[in-house]
């Protein structure tokens, strides 16, 4: 099916971040934008959904650069997940960001808001793109217009920061995505997505397939996948609605997206299983998932906690795909969807804690559930989610990743599921337990209460958490019509 949808829903947050542009000096009209233009975007991209479910595409070419290279957007059921949870998302983040931002009175918001509103044209973009060259664009489109965020602040820890973001991600990363961008067009003459691989049945040695493989997992940077994760927990110096953004909505799903895109549509899941590159890559995974995790728990920063807590839970997206067992495949794809509910609650309430009370360490939370009951019930929705238990979308995930690393046969994956979630455990269950159940500081200010309009956001995607977890049929079609 033919329709300029796609080509829509990438315009709609684009102009939006122009209009914010142009609206510099009206403060109110211009935070209107963001809202009004995500439930724009959200019901473009649900409006596509219908035909994705029945098993259908959608497509829009645009033009041709070379033979075998377009400009182009196909929406099927991979990129319908990823544009999903970000146009949905989308709608809340953009209104704690108005909260934050106002409540903190800072500076640049004209700029927050357009980069914000372009960064979701190019997570959309992306996920609507129909072939490796769009999808790049997109990629690197998606780091250039994060860079301004993450160096918001303009001080020197911002700086160090944003250096290293653009260091990962705009450095030796793209020479590797390069090089396997030209490797796989010579290879095989396209870089158009395919099903069962574009790869599947060229005439390439396996060593060469083997390199332009893992030029692929170490470009796609935003994965995290060790050791191409620094990058993450350094862009913490960045404002939390950044954070939420680079953590759940788009930055870093934009990275697994892509190494899934890689595995079902440009390998293959026969290839990536004849040259053993799926049992290669849930080693790496799997040594990533315990150690991000080890690192969280000894994490008091409460950002950087969340930060290595997003490096460990993006690798089981990746295992996931790369075990190659179909329900372990479906679990890692709607893993998208369940981290990105659970982590963005997380990170809203990290933002609501510092905008309340000014605390940013975990050692000085003592008490503050009893000032901010919402805030922190939504935090313990998250991290239940976060730990998989029912009835949270973070369950339905790793239920499913479970039962693949057992269709997989090798236990080894079955532990490292079930250690990680004990040390899920380990880094977020006292988070709770100390701002409910310890008493609070003498010191602490009588000033500390609930911000309304950030408040409300995470109490809504603390409530989206559960809702997958008992609703999930929605991403369990999609994922299973990707391995279909």
């Amino acid at each position: 099916m033919i329709s300029i949808r796609p080509l829509l829903a990438v315009a709609v947050a684009g102009l939006a971040a122009i209009a914010i542009l142009l609206l510099n000096n009206r403060d109110r009209v211009r935070d209107l934008v963001s809202p009004l233009a995500a439930v724009v975007l959200f019901a473009i991209v649900v409006s596509m959904a219908p035909t994705v479910l029945a098993g259908g595409t959608i497509e829009l070419r645009l033009f041709e650069i070379l033979p075998g290279i377009a400009f182009a957007f196909r929406v099927d059921a991979l990129g319908m997940v990823f544009a999903t949870v970000s146009s949905l998302l989308w709608i809340v983040a953009a209104i704690y960001s108005i909260g934050y931002m106002r409540h903190l009175h800072e500076h640049a918001q004209t700029r927050f808001f357009a980069c914000f509103a372009a960064s979701l044209a190019a997570a959309v973009g992306g996920a609507f793109a129909a072939n490796l060259f769009t999808l790049v664009i997109f990629y690197e489109m998606l780091s250039l217009v994060t860079y301004p965020l993450v160096y918001h602040h303009e001080d020197e820890e911002a700086w160090r920061g944003s250096r290293k973001y653009l260091v990962y991600l705009m450095g030796a990363s793209k020479s590797a995505l390069l090089a396997a961008l030209a490797l796989t067009y010579q290879i095989s003459g396209s870089l158009d997505f395919r099903a069962g691989g574009l790869l599947a049945g060229v005439d390439a040695s396996a060593p060469l397939l083997t390199v332009v493989y893992f030029c692929y997992l170490f470009g796609f940077a935003k994965a995290a996948v060790m050791p191409m994760h620094a990058w993450l927990p350094a862009a913490m110096v960045a404002p939390t609605p950044v954070s939420a953004l680079l953590h759940a909505v788009a930055v870093v799903k934009m990275g697994v997206f892509c190494v899934l895109r890689v595995v079902f549509h440009v390998f293959g899941t026969g290839l990536m299983g004849s040259l053993h590159l799926g049992i290669a890559t849930a080693y790496l995974a799997s040594f990533t998932i315990l150690m991000a995790s080890v690192y969280a728990l000894t994490r008091d920063d409460l950002k950087a906690r969340l930060a290595y807590s997003t490096v460990s839970q993006l690798s089981y997206i990746v295992l996931g795909a790369v075990l190659l067992s179909p329900a372990a495949m479906v679990g890692g794809i709607i893993h998208i969807a369940a981290h990105a509910f659970s982590k963005i609650t997380l990170f809203f309430c990290a933002g609501s804690i510092y905008c309340a009370s000014g605390k940013r360490n975990i050692s000085d939370m003592a008490g503050i559930g009893r000032r901010l009951p919402w805030t922190m019930g939504a935090f313990f929705v998250g991290s239940l989610s976060m730990i998989g238990v029912p009835p949270t979308a973070g369950f339905v995930s790793k239920w499913y990743l479970t039962l693949g690393s057992m269709q997989a046969g090798d236990v080894a994956f079955l532990i490292v599921l079930l250690v990680s979630s004990v040390l899920n455990a380990a880094y977020f269950l006292p988070v709770s337990y100390l701002a409910f159940f310890r008493a609070e500081a003498e010191e602490s200010p009588a000033t500390i209460r609930e911000i309304p309009m950030m408040t409300i956001p995470l109490v809504a995607t603390a409530i989206l958490s559960v809702s997958m977890g008992i609703f999930p049929n929605y991403f369990l079609a999609l994922a299973e019509g990707v391995i279909r």
